[in-house]
C-alpha cells in the first residue's frame, strides 16, 4: 500500500537491513523490550497469526521509517484482531507513517475476516493515542491484567 509518499509491505524474508532497523526502532517503543534479533523476526515472519508490517519513506530512499505488526488468531467467540507494537523512528515523524501502518494493518484485519482491531497504549505516548483516536478507534473502559512469568 503507498499513500502520501509512504510505502508499507507486508514482511515475507528477514534480511539484515530489517534486523537492523529493528533492533534501532525497539528502544523508541519500549525501554525494557529487547530487540527479537534475526531468530526471532524469523519466528514472527512464519507464523500464520502474525504479520509484520514495515512503512517506507520515497522521499527518503525507501527508508524503513516504522513497523507494527497485526496478530490474528481465532478463538469460539471470532476472529481477533490486534495490532501490536506501532513504532515510528522519532526522527522521521511527521510524515503520516504511523496513520499508514495504522491503515494498513486494519485493512489486513478487514481482509482475514475480523470484526473488530484491538489495540493498547501507554496514556504517556500521546501523540500515538490521538493517532488511534483519528483513525478511528474508540478508548475502551476495561481491565487489563498481567501476570508475570519470569
Amino acid at each position: 500500500m503507498m499513500a502520501n509518499g509512504v510505502l508499507v509491505d507486508r514482511v515475507s524474508e528477514v534480511t539484515d537491513d530489517l534486523v537492523e532497523v529493528v533492533a534501532r526502532l525497539m528502544p523508541q517503543l519500549s525501554s525494557t523490550a529487547a530487540a527479537p534479533g534475526r531468530a526471532g523476526l524469523e519466528e514472527i515472519v512464519a507464523s500464520p497469526m502474525s504479520t509484520l508490517l514495515v512503512a517506507r519513506l520515497a522521499s527518503r530512499d525507501d527508508t524503513i521509517a516504522g513497523m507494527t505488526t497485526l496478530i490474528a488468531y481465532r478463538i469460539p467467540s471470532g476472529l481477533h484482531a490486534v495490532i501490536e507494537d506501532v513504532v515510528v523512528d522519532e526522527s522521521l515523524r511527521g510524515h503520516g507513517v504511523g496513520a499508514t501502518l495504522i491503515s494498513e494493518a486494519v485493512q489486513l484485519a478487514r481482509e482475514r475476516g475480523a470484526l473488530h482491531v484491538n489495540l493498547t497504549s501507554r496514556s504517556s505516548r500521546e501523540a500515538a493515542n490521538r493517532l488511534y483516536t483519528r483513525a478511528g478507534f474508540v478508548k475502551r473502559e476495561t481491565n487489563v491484567y498481567r501476570l508475570n512469568l519470569s
